[in-house]
């Protein structure tokens, strides 16, 4: 059974005798001690996970870790002699980095330092001087972690004629159009009772981010009829297209394998024909995974296609009609079915139910 740690009221004691000169040594007045087993752990770059022994003359004990990629289990932290586990994940950076763990009891603090090595090459593809800051690898669970993901609630029609309903996780029927299983987000379309259910979810919709580099693996879906997106919009939204709009990937069915990128603002929307926007041919986008990436400043976005640039632009000093995208957007999954472009070619629904998996969302800033 995992005990509560109390950090918050241990943090203010320790912080009040500390302020007394007490410096990392228990007051001998209180007459409380705390030992750990383990004084430095030495991570290797794929992290592990170590086991301490706190020994205590106090009523209690708990612990903190001052970095999140350090994470910690207690046990018996109400007797005098517990355990604590110590979990280092694994370093995605080729840089070494490090933590402290602080073992609280009355006023006695151990620290145990933790230096983690570097990896060999970077885990993950952003580019230098750029730091993981969140990410969802759709490893654990069944279901989007609600904290993170947002899903749209809309009748079919509501944006550019799409004939799909967007439900929150399942149709009334109770089939799943969002789910995870084998470390994938799968968004599928189906029909039921004559109505297309799909799913469009947002990331961190009330707080987005400003500026970084983001990038997901996706497997796009097959079939004359589908709209799948990996785009952004903006937080603090008013109207389209005077707050901008990031299409980082989209690709519809009826031109299978053609992947593109977009930017709407005043100043060039595609209602007019005026969009900044560009296409590839992607061999095999409906058959495997491939990663599709923006690096966006203040002074230029560019997007990616397994690395190789697609669309590129630069903040030309005109203003927000033409450069709405110093504001915080968010990460947006959908897969839409029929509409506009989607189904400008007609759409076959023989081919419901598609899935669009995504691997991973991962957002980096400098």
């Amino acid at each position: 059974m995992k005990d509560m740690i109390l950090v918050s009221t241990m943090l203010v004691l320790a912080a009040a005798f500390t302020g007394c000169g007490g410096d990392d040594e228990p007051d001998d007045a209180a007459g409380v001690a705390v030992s750990t087993s383990v004084q430095a752990i030495d991570a290797p770059a794929e992290g592990g996970t170590y086991s301490v022994t706190v020994t205590t003359t106090g009523a209690e004990w708990g612990a903190y870790s001052d970095q999140d990629f350090v994470s910690l289990i207690t046990q018996g932290t109400t007797s005098q002699q517990g355990t604590l586990t110590v979990s280092v994940a694994q370093n995605p950076y080729t840089e070494q980095r490090t933590a402290t763990v602080t073992v609280v009891s009355g006023t006695a603090l151990q620290r145990i330092s933790v230096a983690q090595a570097p990896a060999q090459q970077a885990a993950y593809n952003a580019p230098e001087g750029y730091h993981l800051v969140w990410h969802d690898e759709f490893d654990s669970g069944s279901e989007l972690n609600a904290d993170d993901w947002t899903h749209e609630v809309q009748r079919q029609g509501w944006v550019n004629n799409e004939l799909q309903n967007y439900v929150n996780h399942r149709t009334p029927e109770g089939r799943l159009v969002t789910s995870i299983s084998d470390g994938h987000l799968r968004i599928t379309a189906l029909k039921e009772n004559g109505k297309v259910y799909s799913g469009r979810v947002y990331a961190k919709v009330k707080e987005g981010w400003t500026y970084g580099y983001i990038e997901a693996s996706i497997k796009l879906p097959k079939g004359k009829g589908t709209w799948p997106a990996f785009w952004m919009m903006p937080v603090n939204f008013r109207s389209w297209p005077a707050d901008g709009e990031i299409d980082i990937m989209e690709e519809v069915g009826a031109n299978p394998n053609y992947v593109s990128s977009s930017l709407h603002a005043n100043a060039h929307v595609h209602t007019n024909n005026t969009q900044v926007t560009h296409e590839m041919y992607l061999a095999g986008a409906e058959d495997d995974f491939h990663t599709y990436a923006i690096e966006w400043t203040a002074k230029n976005i560019t997007t990616y296609v397994d690395g190789k640039q697609q669309l590129s632009y630069d903040n030309r000093g005109l203003g927000r009609d033409d450069w709405p995208y110093d504001d915080p957007f968010y990460v947006i999954l959908n897969l839409a079915w029929g509409g506009d472009w989607g189904g400008y070619r007609g759409i076959d629904d023989n081919v419901l139910p598609v899935t669009m998996e995504v691997d991973y969302v991962r957002v980096f800033q400098k």
